[in-house]
């Protein structure tokens, strides 16, 4: 072979391997070195406010996680990463959403939306492809009633958020000597699958005491103005008030209590915090007594943050506000995937769900084991009072920081 033959041959080989080379790079490069979930979550609409809480518990989570080294699936380990889009509080935007992070960008996890009823939305969609979805903002009882497989719930269910209000005014009549059923009670639920769950568990639980209700209002979704209902109160004069909006409710209820000066017992409410009421109104919503899922007394504790108390403090630091249960529950729920993925083994979202179905574990947030239906069984409500300006935690009385304080004085008393 002559040496011209000879030296393009070998300019040929050397083509020939730098080209293999370079595929082989690629190749590395399409390896998977992160896990992505995907989440629709309320950034803007009537939930931006816990939507954003929402976000923030998912970032810190994912933050922490990344920061210990990732998630070990098997004999690999992995980075965490979210593909966020804005569902509006739009629950039919939140399942085009859904659909689109599963088909469009080929993610195979997802953490919930903010609401019950974006997560209803959702729901079937993950089902369908079999997607298993974590969330921890879908409280409503009836979420657990359709079979699926794919949904894991890490909070406590929408049945147990003002029951507590309920057995704190049994006792107090008791205590009192006045016999449960001569209570008079008074509820304002909006009309969404969130708040009226919350109803159910209330008129269940007023039935078993034997109180008499005597409002039963629904707000609109939009509610703006609740003074016909507080007439009512005014005139009534139940022993305990009982509402649930959301954010937006929690704070007009404590405005327009304080403006018309409307005396109860007991009012109890839920998203306090969310909605930030002892920053926004300070002393005037001192006494009201607030449902929640979590409190940083708790005594739970995890590898990844600690103490109840620990991961208060982090969320303090970074995003420079106290962190309610919206975000807390939030971050759990991402905990719960990554101890799923290293239990599982697998990327392979078939053992992934049956990780997860199997899943028993504590977090800072509390205890999470799931049922046949996906919903948490081992973590209980707490209930606050407000008290001089700060959360004070009544119910139940293993965890209870404060004594209740009951009645609450009358507005010309305070």
């Amino acid at each position: 072979m002559s040496t011209p033959i000879k030296a393009v041959l070998a300019v040929f080989v050397a083509i020939v391997v730098v080209a293999a080379g370079y595929f082989l790079l690629k190749e590395e490069e399409k390896k998977v070195d992160s896990i992505v979930l995907g989440a629709a979550v309320s950034l803007t609409g009537k939930y931006a406010t816990a939507g954003n809480h929402t976000k923030k518990g998912y970032d810190l989570a994912v933050a922490r996680i990344n920061e210990f080294g990732g998630v070990k699936v098997g004999g690999d380990t992995y980075k965490v990463k979210i593909i966020y889009y804005d569902d509006e509080s739009t629950p039919a935007r939140g399942a085009q959403l859904a659909e689109r992070l599963i088909k469009q960008d080929k993610v195979k996890y997802l953490l919930g939306p903010y609401s019950s009823g974006l997560t209803k939305a959702i729901a079937p969609v993950t089902e369908k492809y079999k997607v298993p979805m974590v969330e921890g903002n879908g409280a409503s009882t009836s979420l657990f009633k359709n079979g699926y497989k794919y949904l894991f719930a890490v909070l406590s269910t929408t049945q147990f958020y003002l029951k507590g209000a309920i057995n704190l005014a049994a006792e107090q009549a008791k205590k009192a000597g006045r016999d449960p059923k001569t209570l008079k009670v008074a509820m304002a639920f909006e009309n969404d699958p969130f708040s009226q769950d919350v109803r159910a568990g209330v008129v269940a639980d007023v039935k078993r005491h034997g109180m008499k209700i005597v409002i039963d209002d629904k707000l609109p979704p939009e509610i703006n103005d609740m003074s016909a209902t507080l007439a009512k109160v005014k005139a009534l004069k139940p022993d305990i008030l009982l509402v649930s909006g959301h954010s937006k409710g929690a704070a007009l209820v404590v405005r327009q209590v304080a403006a018309m000066k409307v005396s109860v017992p007991m009012l109890a409410i839920t998203h306090c915090d969310s909605a930030k009421v002892i920053k926004k109104f300070k002393v005037k919503a001192n006494f009201i007594l607030c449902a929640s899922q979590w409190d940083r007394s708790l005594s739970y504790r995890d590898n990844w943050f600690g103490t109840a108390e620990e991961y208060a403090q982090l969320f303090e630091k970074t995003y420079k506000y106290s962190p309610p249960y919206q975000a807390a529950e939030s971050t759990a729920a991402v905990l719960t995937f990554a101890d799923a993925f290293k239990r599982s083994g697998s990327l392979d979202p078939e053992k992934l769900r049956a990780a997860l179905a199997a899943t028993d574990m504590q977090t800072f947030y509390g205890n999470i084991r799931f049922d046949a239906t996906g919903k948490n069984i081992a973590k209980p409500m707490v209930l606050y009072q407000i008290q001089g300006g700060k959360y004070k935690v009544v119910a139940p009385l293993k965890w209870a920081t404060s004594k209740l304080i009951h009645p609450a004085p009358s507005w010309d008393k305070r």
